[in-house]
């Protein structure tokens, strides 16, 4: 008989499972299909294609007008960051060969003192103004800025220190600690700030690229550097975040509150691993607990017009690259805190907003994935940003695929204390785990989200004792759980179910979530709407999906069991259909939100349903669920 704790959190999560143990989790099923067509459709050709990823940072000197953005250094540091986490989830052989020679050419045209940014020598890290070109639809016109040049050196870090954790690739780890150096011999004395440079939320992000060059580094003069960026955000227009996370402050509150200071916040964090330093985790944590409850919409989309506003009703654009930073930073507090809880709201984040904004041809994205409204493609929604010679880059266009590539990250991770930790749930297969030293084989077998129904097989090479730890969602009230036939007693929602035990190959875990619907209450702009969720997924309308003209029907509280499933329509098929009850009699068909829209319809997910409730939110109830008095509903049926 298994030894399991219902309940219980890891102590700490590593960073990630993946990115650090070097053992495959691979995408399978529909995930999978959609991780390969973004290789295929994205990754490969685009370097080609936009000559200028790359041409930006190699032809810096170049006495020639370019008609460079604030942030054009950024592109190159993402797209390998996305590629690289596509990578780890497909082990596509054709993407290694392309990334490590794209490293290389980067290692290439980095300066002999670091520099990586697309800046003539006049206007590199110290903040001098730029004119740059804007062409717009309907017009052009020039405007006076200061570069992101501290923000694209952030992202090339990030991109190549994730290359190199997960191939080992030397040069990679160069390219980053070159610019911690050199970032630190401009900055390190008291007569020069980061914050010189203006634009603080976007350049003062290099404190998070610092630490993590720290990380492998151990050099005392970075740690010293993002102690003093630390120190320095107080004297800026940015957030005094520490200080502000101490005192309570919701992040909204805070100055400038845009999407970009999440990347500080992951800075603070990172920070707080290395040294310790309780402040610096209670800071965080709160600030992430503010923005949970403040901020993020009922998609799991994080900001509204790019920023922080205190109201997750607000219809401003929800930006691709503000949902996918939210991502990022949700997983560094999956790291510290150990909630399942938090997993749950990176998969809410991820199956709904993060890929409703991911055509599922892989071939391009969006900008704004809105609650109610239409999709749009980033080339389209941000054309201004389009170059010569980079046609399709813009910031969403090379980072939106972090979003299905952050699962590298926070699907199969370890405790501190061995624990393997299960947070995905979805076909997929991981071949080179190793506990205690032992080959351990997982593999799922599963329609989910589509079905609750979950087989996880456990093969290791032999039998051996360790802990598996399962996370079980807070929206399934009742999750029936079985290991290798024997049924255990329901876990505890919105925790993790830990199950050690001496594992012999073909033992299998079966566990059935609890899909039925639940419902978000809106208030403020969504006053008199409701969200309804079937476990992890959110319904929308989108009349494409259904056989009938209504755009926006009265619905009602659907009576207690699951919800009836349909066969996927016509066209580009929906994740799931259901089907769901009309408050005059009759059904109607219902969606996934992040299939809703993709063939060109005006969707909803804000929809009018009699007879709901209210429910606040809760660190336990982060998405508002409202369950009906199932009797009570039952006996008016």
């Amino acid at each position: 008989m298994p030894d399991h704790t219902v309940g219980g959190q890891p102590d700490v999560l590593q960073q990630s499972g993946v990115l650090q143990d070097g053992h495959t989790f691979l995408l399978e099923g529909r995930d999978g299909e959609l991780a390969r067509r973004l290789v295929e459709q994205w990754f490969l050709p685009l370097p080609e294609a936009n000559p200028m990823l790359l041409g930006a940072l190699a032809h810096r000197e170049t006495s020639s007008p370019r008609a460079l953005l604030p942030w054009s250094g950024e592109f190159a540091g993402k797209y390998l960051t996305a590629a690289a986490e596509v990578w780890a989830l497909t082990r596509d052989s054709r993407l290694r060969s392309l990334l490590n020679d794209f490293v290389e050419r980067l290692a290439q045209v980095q300066a002999a003192d670091g520099y990586l940014g697309p800046w003539d020598k006049s206007r590199q890290l110290n903040g001098r103004g730029m004119n740059a070109v804007l062409n717009w639809p309907d017009s052009s016109f020039e405007v006076e800025g200061q570069t992101w040049d501290a923000w694209g050196h952030y992202h090339v870090m990030v991109g190549t220190l994730t290359w190199f954790e997960l191939t080992g690739h030397q040069n990679a780890r160069s390219i980053a600690l070159r610019v911690a150096d050199l970032f630190c011999e401009l900055f390190l004395s008291e007569d020069r700030s980061v914050l010189d440079m203006g634009d603080e939320e976007m350049n003062m992000a290099v404190v998070h690229g610092i630490a993590l060059a720290h990380r492998h580094s151990n050099d005392p003069r970075h740690l010293q550097l993002v102690r003093k960026l630390i120190a320095e955000l107080p004297e800026g227009k940015t957030g005094d975040y520490v200080n502000g996370g101490l005192a309570g402050k919701e992040y909204c509150e805070l100055p400038g509150p845009r999407w970009e200071s999440l990347h500080i916040l992951q800075g603070i964090a990172e920070i707080y691993r290395q040294t310790g330093e309780a402040p610096y985790r209670e800071s965080f944590e709160h600030l992430w607990w503010s923005i949970a409850r403040t901020d993020v919409h009922n998609t799991g989309g994080f900001s509204s017009g790019e920023g922080a506003v205190g109201n997750p009703y607000d219809p401003g654009a929800i930006e691709t690259c503000c949902t996918v930073a939210w991502m990022a930073l949700s997983v560094d507090e999956l790291c510290l805190s150990g909630s399942s809880i938090v997993a749950d709201v990176l998969e809410i984040g991820y199956l709904n907003g993060g890929l409703g904004a991911l055509s599922p041809s892989g071939r391009w994205c969006t900008y704004n994935t809105p609650m109610d409204g239409a999709r749009l493609s980033s080339q389209r929604d941000i054309m201004f940003q389009s170059r010569p010679g980079s046609p399709e880059l813009n910031c969403c266009s090379v980072n939106a695929q972090r979003v299905l590539g952050s699962v590298a990250r926070w699907g199969l991770m370890r405790g501190s204390d061995g624990a393997v930790v299960l947070n995905y749930y979805g076909r997929s297969s991981t071949n080179e785990l190793v506990v205690d030293g032992t080959a351990v084989a997982l593999r799922q077998q599963t329609d989910y989200p589509v079905q609750g129904t979950i087989t996880i097989e456990v093969s290791p090479e032999r039998p051996i004792e360790f802990e598996l730890t399962l996370r079980i969602p807070f929206w399934s009230r009742e999750t029936v759980i079985e290991v290798s036939g024997e049924s255990l007693e329901t876990p505890t929602p919105g925790d993790y179910l830990r199950l050690r035990r001496r594992w012999e190959p073909g033992d299998r875990v079966t566990l059935l979530l609890d899909m039925r619907p639940y419902y978000w209450a809106g208030e403020r702009e969504a006053e008199g709407r409701t969200s309804i969720y079937r476990g992890p997924v959110l319904l929308a309308l989108d009349t494409d999906y259904t056989d009938t003209d209504d755009s926006d029907p009265e619905l009602a509280i659907a009576p207690s069991g699951d919800l009836e499933l349909l066969e996927s329509g016509s066209g580009l098929s929906p994740l799931l259909r259901v089907s769901y009850p009309l408050a005059s009699g009759g059904t109607v068909a219902l969606c996934d939100f992040a299939s809703a829209g993709q063939q060109g319809n005006w969707y909803r997910s804000w929809l009018r349903v009699n007879g709901t409730g209210g429910a606040a939110f809760a660190r336990t109830n982060p998405f508002r669920a409202w369950w009906p008095d199932e009797r009570r509903i039952d006996a008016e049926l």
